[in-house]
């Protein structure tokens, strides 16, 4: 019977996807992207409805882009894709470390031993390599960076876009930054204010990734500035201790605990930030001690990264909300301190003893209103902003205008949040409410060793007489690949109910489909992983195109090398189990 399904003519194996069972499959995952794509543009929509007519006004009003160095959104910024920034000292590996996420060099990329970076450079995707000037990006209808300018034209030449096609860059925005140096001189030198800058690249960031060096883990006092400029986004940051495998096992467990005890003295959060350990970049580990470790840890990582674009709609929700909270605390204290000003003698006198007054006038405010402590302004910041303001010039407090802030967030918002992944939702609902656009994540073939890489060195796959590695559907995988990433698996694995649902599409009848789903789902899991699905298609295919029998077990040449360890030991179990019989 297993003769039945070893090709004669052709080593190797193919589905023929031009039938039902391809038709379908592509079918649903292309409605399913459609459907995701609407339900985002539909989210990011309501949020500018939301913003322009409930929070724009309140922000104009009371000069929220003074006192927070935040202009006013547009429309691109709703649109944005998510982006990730990159920030550390120098030679930590920041721009190596893109480069590897890319899979290939990228225009304007500098690296070395020495302090290479000296710009911030946006990689975008695009259908050529190009570089673009930063006064060019700053005005770019179509880019996120209008609010640049108001750094200046010495900010704007040390800004640059880096334009490259790339699967990756179709789904995220990364944005690497100058590596820092110690000392004074290099923050005095840079022309313009780099932690105000970091500060404006971390409110609009979904990710933010801290690199170290396992030989360089001081912080630097611009770079304690740079941390702290990430106040209020703490739930972005993740870590990354880069190198590590330039040390042995001991010197790590020393350089990691060095390290969280320097990040919790830094960033002052009660959680422990993450730190992902590894070398990140495509040469080989210099030793492999750790690299069970270093890849459990960079697959943890690249989970991160893959599911930035399915978090993207809550993420915005999320930064509106942050947003209007802080707007209407500013709306009640810039309303408080018109309401104290005299109407006509003592203005100036008056408005000295509220700026020193106002640690007191906070607390007034919070128990008046009932407004929490966080959404208040620094006070050192706040206090520097108003010396510069003449305080009989700021408009009363407006209640029809924090009623309708009010209203968005008490009613609008969470309407909104319905359109959106709840842990409440069924795992269909799931599925299609999460957009279905993931971050592709780098091949770490052979960089591990060869325990753990991918044993399969020649890109067209191994010869038929290679038992251990031959697989005879290699080139159907290919093919099915966006079929089956049309499915919107979640973390690799087509859900039970959606891997049913595709078997259920080619008609065939149940007691078939329960003998392909127990030669295909050979892990026993209940879910599909790619490798998996191939099989399956391939076993309906056989019987619908071409009448083959489905057979008792799968051939050697159809079971992933993968797989094999895993089926042996089942087929393992069952003789077990006969001759215990």
């Amino acid at each position: 019977m297993s003769s039945l399904y070893r090709p004669a003519s052709s080593p190797a194996p193919t589905v023929d996807t031009s039938g039902g069972v391809g038709v379908a499959s592509a079918a649903m995952g292309s409605q399913a992207m459609q459907d995701a794509a609407n339900r985002t543009a539909r989210v990011a929509a309501k949020l500018k409805e939301i913003y322009k007519r409930s929070v724009l006004p309140l922000e104009k009003k009371y000069q929220y882009d003074y006192f927070y160095d935040s202009p006013f959104l547009s429309d691109v910024e709703f649109d944005a894709k998510p982006q990730v920034l990159l920030i550390g000292q120098y030679s930590v590996g920041k721009t190596s470390f893109i480069r590897y996420l890319l899979g290939r060099d990228f225009p304007g990329q500098r690296i070395g031993p020495e302090p290479t970076t000296d710009r911030f450079t946006v990689l975008i995707n695009g259908p050529e390599e190009r570089t673009i000037p930063g006064n060019a990006l700053s005005v770019h209808p179509d880019m996120p960076f209008r609010g640049l300018d108001r750094f200046g034209v010495s900010f704007l030449s040390r800004f640059e876009g880096s334009q490259v096609p790339s699967t990756v860059l179709k789904s995220i925005t990364l944005i690497d930054t100058p590596g820092i140096l110690a000392g004074k001189k290099q923050e005095a030198n840079r022309g313009y204010e780099f932690t105000k800058v970091v500060s404006w690249f971390a409110e609009r960031a979904d990710l933010i990734i801290l690199l170290f060096d396992a030989h360089k883990l001081d912080i630097s006092d611009e770079l304690k500035n740079a941390i702290d400029a990430l106040k209020g986004h703490e739930d972005k940051v993740r870590c990354i201790l880069n190198k590590a495998d330039q040390i042995d096992r001991q010197q790590l467990m020393r350089v990691y605990g060095a390290l969280l005890w320097s990040l919790g003295k830094t960033i002052s959060t009660p959680e422990v930030t993450r730190v992902y350990v590894g070398s990140f970049w495509s040469q080989p580990l210099q030793t492999l001690d750790n690299a069970q470790l270093f890849e459990d840890e960079e697959k943890d990582l690249m989970k991160d990264f893959a599911i930035l674009p399915r978090q993207s709609a809550v993420r915005k929700v999320n930064e509106l909300v942050k947003r209007i909270r802080k707007v209407k605390t500013l709306a009640y204290i810039i309303g408080y301190l018109k309401s104290q000003m005299p109407n006509m003698m003592g203005k100036d006198k008056k408005q000295a003893k509220l700026i020193s007054e106002l640690p007191s006038i906070f607390r007034i405010i919070v128990k008046k209103y009932n407004l929490s402590p966080g959404d208040f302004p620094d006070l050192n910041t706040f206090t520097s902003k108003l010396k510069d303001v003449k305080f009989s010039e700021f408009s009363s407090l407006s209640p029809s205008l924090i009623d309708g802030l009010d209203k968005a967030l008490n009613k609008d918002i969470p309407r909104l949040m319905e359109d959106l992944p709840s842990e409440r939702d069924t795992a269909d609902v799931l599925k299609t409410k999460m957009n279905t656009n993931t971050v592709p994540i780098p091949s770490t073939s052979g960089k591990y060793g060869p325990s753990y890489g991918d044993p399969i060195s020649n890109p067209f796959g191994a010869e038929q007489s290679d038992e251990d590695n031959y697989w005879a559907l290699l080139d159907s995988a290919e093919r099915l690949l966006p079929s089956f990433e049309g499915l919107n698996p979640v973390g690799g694995f087509l859900s039970p109910d959606v891997a049913k649902d595709v078997l259920m599409r080619t008609g065939l009848a149940k007691d078939q489909l329960r003998k392909i789903w127990n030669l295909s789902d050979m892990d026993r899991d209940g879910h599909f992983d790619h490798h998996e699905y191939v099989v399956a298609m391939f076993l309906c295919d056989a019987v619908i195109q071409k009448g083959r029998p489905i057979p008792d077990e799968l051939p050697a040449s159809l079971i992933p090398p993968s797989k094999r360890a895993i089926v042996n030991e089942q087929n393992m179990g069952k003789s077990g189990n006969l001759l215990m019989s």
